[in-house]
């Protein structure tokens, strides 16, 4: 059965709209009205109506009163209650990942983190890449989609922790845990892993608002 024009019209606004969002493109202190939107990304009023009203549904946008669609902004209750969602997320990633990975899925896993040895390497961008390593090789499609959901609400927080350097060398210690816990097929010590390197980044991102 053929894909409807107006479907792909808006899974093009929704991506064009969420790539935005996540990059940051749009400031706390943008009104997102559809008019505007619609011109923006070139496309008519009715996907990108129910775009926003997809990205609204995901929590990335807000109805603010008398403001209307803005971008969400966090606040560190909002902050804590994500992090204690991703440990048992990530966790839960890891331990099934530890049951299920295949040998090829584990060495991926390697040589991503084999990576951070060269000139230039971004430990933001290998840091997700890892991440969607272990997501994948826990082969459940419920799980994956729920965490996508919440790294995508991580963007809203703006920088990374990773851009500290300090945090980019324990962050790479805590994931070579991980994956030795894959590796050995332990899963109880794989969730044990990544819920610290949570918790260790959730540590680090109060020190970042705190400083902010």
């Amino acid at each position: 059965m053929p894909i409807s024009k107006s479907n792909t019209q808006f899974h093009k606004a929704y991506n064009d709209i969420k790539q935005k969002i996540l990059s940051g493109f749009f400031s706390a202190d943008d009104r997102l009205r559809e008019v505007d939107v619609a011109k923006l990304i070139g496309m008519g009023r009715t996907p990108v109506r129910e775009a926003l009203k997809r990205l609204e549904d995901e929590r990335l946008l807000t109805h603010e009163p008398r403001r209307g669609l803005v971008v969400t902004k966090m606040d560190q209750q909002g902050v804590t209650e994500l992090y204690a969602m991703r440990e048992v997320l990530e966790g839960a990633a890891a331990e099934f990942a530890a049951r299920h990975a295949t040998e090829a899925e584990i060495d991926n896993m390697e040589s991503i983190l084999s990576e951070h040895d060269k000139p230039g390497a971004d430990p933001v961008a290998l840091n997700l890449a890892f991440h969607e390593a272990i997501y994948g090789a826990a082969h459940n499609q419920h799980l994956i989609r729920t965490l996508q959901s919440s790294t995508d609400t991580t963007y809203l927080l703006g920088r990374s922790t990773l851009d500290s350097a300090n945090r980019a060398q324990k962050a790479l210690i805590e994931h070579q845990e991980i994956l030795a816990a894959i590796r050995k097929r332990d899963p109880e010590a794989a969730s044990k892993a990544a819920k610290k390197h949570i918790r260790q980044a959730f540590l680090e991102r109060l020190k970042m608002l705190r400083e902010r």
